[in-house]
């Protein structure tokens, strides 16, 4: 079904570079429907081959201009796809890390990212720190003494002149604080993702 033929795909990518919407509609259903089934094979259920989808035709788009015609459109495709796979599990693993706990520096980096992701985990904590940066002085405070400096309640309580029940307390307020900036600076993050994608 998809046997190279370079005119025919020269052609499609070039209307696809001029922006037709024809063209676009085109190329999903032309491609939708197997890459689909492609990664059906790959992934636990049709949801996470859905949002893989979406962003495999978004990353094609935006690379397209480097498309080379060195081999079928769908098994460049395919090998955007597996790229795709590979970061949405990761993604999720650190989605799923995030959910069960305030993400702070090398342990959530570690268990979000594995040992190989070293630039991303620099990432990371970059982002946390400015999620810091934004809570007040009190909260950012304590969760820089609990999960930063790695102390007690029993000490935190003796350093801010306080009980251990007022740390656990004003500790669980700052958690779900920091947590609240953070999904919505993932939520700023992808509509800027969208917003950026080819209409």
């Amino acid at each position: 079904m998809f046997k190279k033929t370079p005119d025919c795909e020269k052609v499609l990518v070039e209307e696809l570079l001029g922006k037709s919407q024809f063209t676009l509609k085109k190329f999903f259903g032309k491609f939708k429907q197997p890459l689909f089934f492609f990664l059906l094979k790959r992934v636990d259920n049709e949801e996470d081959a859905k949002d893989i989808l979406q962003e495999t035709f978004i990353s094609a788009l935006r690379a397209l201009p480097g498309f080379e015609f060195r081999c079928p459109l769908f098994s460049w495709l395919c090998a955007i796809a597996k790229h795709e796979t590979i970061d949405f599990y990761r993604k999720k693993k650190l989605k799923t890390v995030l959910a069960s706990r305030v993400p702070f520096f090398e342990e959530i980096a570690d268990q979000a990212l594995g040992p190989e992701g070293k630039h991303l985990k620099q990432e990371l904590k970059q982002e946390i720190k400015n999620v810091l940066c934004q809570l007040s002085e009190g909260y950012s405070k304590i969760l820089r003494l609990k999960y930063v400096d790695g102390l007690s309640m029993k000490t935190i309580a003796q350093i801010l002149e306080i009980t251990v029940k007022a740390v656990e307390s004003k500790l669980g307020r700052a958690k779900n604080k920091f947590k609240e900036l953070w999904q919505r600076k993932e939520s700023a993050v992808l509509a800027k993702e969208y917003l950026r994608s080819p209409p």
